[in-house]
Parts: C-alpha cells; sequence; structure tokens
C-alpha cells in the first residue's frame, strides 16, 4: 500500500486574535510562503554571503523574520 504526501497543517493554539483562541490557517499559509521565500532567498543569501557576510544573513533569515510573522499575523484564523 503506497501513502501520498500528505498537506502540512500548522496550528497554534493560545492566541487572542480570535474568540476560538486558535489558528490554523494562518500559520499554515504563512509555513507555506516561508518554504517558497526560502526556496527563493536562501541561495541567493548564500551567494551574497560569500561576498558581504551581513548582508547574505539578513538575506537568508528575511522568510523567517519578515515572511512568515507577516502572513500568520495577517490571518486571523
Amino acid at each position: 500500500m503506497t501513502r501520498g504526501v500528505g498537506f502540512p497543517i500548522c496550528v497554534q493554539c493560545g492566541t487572542t486574535s480570535n474568540p476560538c483562541r486558535c489558528k490554523v490557517v494562518g500559520p499554515t499559509l504563512g509555513f507555506l510562503a516561508f518554504v517558497v521565500a526560502g526556496v527563493v532567498e536562501w541561495p541567493v543569501g548564500a551567494v551574497v554571503f560569500l561576498f558581504k557576510r551581513m548582508k547574505g544573513r539578513r538575506i537568508m533569515a528575511h522568510p523567517a523574520t519578515v515572511v512568515y510573522p507577516r502572513v500568520t499575523h495577517a490571518i486571523p484564523i
């Protein structure tokens, strides 16, 4: 029997942004946006890192420090 790859679901409980105190859509879309941004920005950041270390680190950290939080906080459910 074979199994397909499932869709990643992220759940964040204990938030105050909605009455249910749990978020599913925002963190899941945030994770997907993080992966897409990482696929693009990490190789670019690695090349820049060879010449300008701090700039390369900022580029590689961008998905985790900017993309994921903005998408997660933008969707309240």
